[in-house]
């Protein structure tokens, strides 16, 4: 959520965020009036706890002939208070509630929707074949490596195995990442895929896009679309240590998306699946280090798309593309041949003070006076890299030429078609 503070000083600069996102600009003054509301609830609430403390006094030091009276207005006075706090209460909760409606202010991202990214820079050759390359689900089913039909009987649609080969190219690439990971001080965790409703709230997955999400009602528990959500909830109600830098993390987990509005969308193949592996970088730092550290992770993301051989661009996304959460969000979109498009593989965000202050995730200072936390997070390796890989290192025999980089972890340079 935004800071009321700054809401209050700066109003247009949010009002011009919520433009850019193509999001109603009118939520801006419902709250700034829902806080005036709730600032003027507390004062009351407090002026008559104030009167009630003194009359409390005065009662204890009048005459026994006085007090029955006295006691008289105290009871009257005690469910003033009470009505008072009520409403204070429902004040604060009205702003919440607003609060929880708006989205993170916008840092630099380009105005407009999905379509509206602005290409930063272009990365790798572009293949170029003198044969009719094949998609990667008919490479992943030749080489053993996809199964999608089986998937399909055990789960339903966009459901797969991946199967030998298949699942050793999966584990050596995250793998990799989480060496990479390590490498540059991340701490790696497998953290769980299950969390709490204030957990996914607080990541600011929930709301307008729930529908995405898996919810298990009998336990009152969400299934996570990225191990960002259970990163995020980590330090929940504390108060971190970032006086020798960020904390940064790398979560390996599976995760999970019902694709609830991407009917008849990518249904071949394993591009756009229920059910997928992740690495992601998770970093906690001071707001004012937030901007480096996006830079960072970026750079981390490309390092890995340039280890699996690949071309790819850099986009810098839309206000209505970056999701409630995100102030700027960088993604890279591989070429995928047989499409004759690119399409994302990561995804890096800086999500400002927006989630730590959701989860009340905080640091102290130099004047040990604690702070709101920034959050970023960015992905390292997942399951679609896979359709880039093998559609991008094939061969004219249907083989397919491994990334260098995981060759030691796979024990082999090429893979070979099934006989």
């Amino acid at each position: 959520m935004i800071d009321l503070k700054f809401l209050r000083e700066s109003p247009d600069v949010v009002r011009a965020s919520q433009v850019t996102r193509g999001e109603d600009p009118q939520l801006v003054d419902q709250l700034l009036e829902a806080d005036a509301a709730r600032r003027s609830a507390i004062l009351a609430a407090d002026e008559l706890r104030a009167e009630q403390k003194a009359f409390g006094k005065k009662i204890g030091q009048a005459s026994p002939e006085e007090r029955p009276a006295l006691l008289e207005g105290s009871n009257e006075l005690k469910e003033k208070v009470k009505q008072a706090e009520e409403s204070q209460r429902a004040a604060e909760e009205q702003v919440e509630t607003l609060q929880y409606k708006l989205s993170n202010v916008v840092e630099g991202a380009p105005a407009g929707g999905e379509d509206d990214f602005v290409v930063l820079d272009h990365y790798g050759t572009k293949p170029q074949f003198d044969f009719e390359p094949k998609d990667h689900l008919e490479l992943g089913e030749s080489l053993g490596l996809i199964d999608t039909k089986r998937g399909a009987k055990i789960g339903g649609a966009r459901f797969y195995y991946l199967t030998g080969d298949g699942a050793f190219l999966q584990l050596s690439m995250m793998l990799l990442a989480a060496q990479k990971a390590r490498a540059a001080g991340f701490t790696l965790m497998i953290p769980p895929v299950l969390v709490r409703p204030e957990i996914m709230a607080g990541t600011g997955f929930l709301g307008d896009h729930s529908d995405e999400i898996y919810y298990l009602e009998r336990d009152d528990l969400y299934l996570v679309g990225t191990s960002e959500v259970a990163l995020a909830g980590y330090h929940k109600d504390e108060i971190i240590d970032l006086s020798d830098g960020p904390i940064q993390y790398a979560g390996w987990s599976s995760c999970f998306r019902r694709e609830a509005g991407s009917h008849g969308k990518d249904t071949r193949g394993i591009l756009r699946v229920h059910q997928f592996d992740k690495v992601e970088m998770f970093t906690y730092c001071k707001p004012e280090d937030a901007e480096k550290q996006h830079q960072q992770l970026l750079a981390m993301e490309r390092e890995m798309l340039d280890a699996m051989n690949l071309h790819y661009r850099v986009i810098d996304v839309a206000g209505g593309d970056l999701g409630a959460s995100a102030a700027r969000k960088f993604d890279t979109e591989a070429w995928v041949p047989t499409q004759d498009a690119y399409r994302e593989l990561t995804s890096t965000s800086n999500c400002t003070t927006f989630q730590a202050r959701r989860l009340q995730t905080r640091y102290r200072d130099e004047n040990s006076k604690t702070q709101i936390a920034a959050t970023l997070n960015g992905t390292l390796a997942t399951t679609r890299w896979l359709v880039a890989i093998l559609e991008n290192n094939q061969q004219a025999d249907g083989s397919v030429v491994i990334p260098e980089a995981l060759r030691p972890m796979m024990g082999k340079d090429i893979l070979e078609p099934i006989k």
